[in-house]
C-alpha cells in the first residue's frame, strides 16, 4: 500500500499539477465551498504548520477523536470523510479571487516545502496530537488530495 507524501518530490508536483487544472468553473461533488473558497482554505491548512494560524485548544475528548483519526487514517491509509466538521477559523464562506487564491496555494505549497527542508515544522497539532515530519506530509497529502478529488481533478 503506496502511503503518498507531500514531501516527496514527485507527489508534491503531483498536486502542483492538479491544482493548474483547476479553473474558475470548476464544479464540486460535494461540499458548500466553491473552487475559490477550497482553494483558500486548503492554504490555510497549510497555515498552521507554518505558524501562522493557530488552533484554538479542543476538549480532551475531541483531541482524543482526532489522535483516532489520525492513526485509523495512516493504518488503514483512508481518505478523508466527505463533509467533515472543521474548526472555524478553517471556513472559508465569502467570496474570493480565483487566480489570487490560485496563486496564493502554490506560493504557500512553497512555503511549507521551505519549511519542511528546513526541519522546522512543529511537533505538535491541537486536533492530532504529536507530529512527526512523516506526519505532517501524510496528513497534509491528503488533505490537498480530498480537497482536489472534490473538484474532480
Amino acid at each position: 500500500m503506496v502511503k503518498k507524501s507531500l514531501h516527496s518530490p514527485e507527489c508534491f508536483q503531483e498536486i502542483i499539477n492538479r491544482i493548474n487544472l483547476l479553473n474558475e468553473n470548476s464544479i464540486a461533488k460535494w461540499g458548500k465551498m466553491d473552487v475559490c473558497q477550497m482553494m483558500r482554505h486548503c492554504n490555510q491548512v497549510l497555515q498552521v504548520p507554518l505558524r501562522r494560524i493557530t488552533l484554538p485548544q479542543i476538549n480532551s475528548l475531541f483531541a482524543a477523536i482526532g489522535r483516532i483519526t489520525k492513526w485509523e487514517i495512516q493504518i488503514f491509509n483512508n481518505g478523508i470523510p466527505r463533509n467533515m466538521p472543521t474548526f472555524q477559523k478553517l471556513i472559508i464562506n465569502f467570496e474570493c479571487d480565483f487566480e489570487e487564491e490560485k496563486e496564493s496555494l502554490l506560493k504557500t505549497l512553497e512555503e511549507y516545502r521551505t519549511c519542511f527542508k528546513n526541519k522546522n515544522l512543529p511537533e505538535q497539532h491541537v486536533l492530532f496530537g504529536t507530529m512527526k515530519e512523516k506526519d505532517w506530509g501524510f496528513l497534509e497529502y491528503k488533505h490537498l488530495h480530498h480537497h482536489l478529488k472534490q473538484f474532480n481533478v
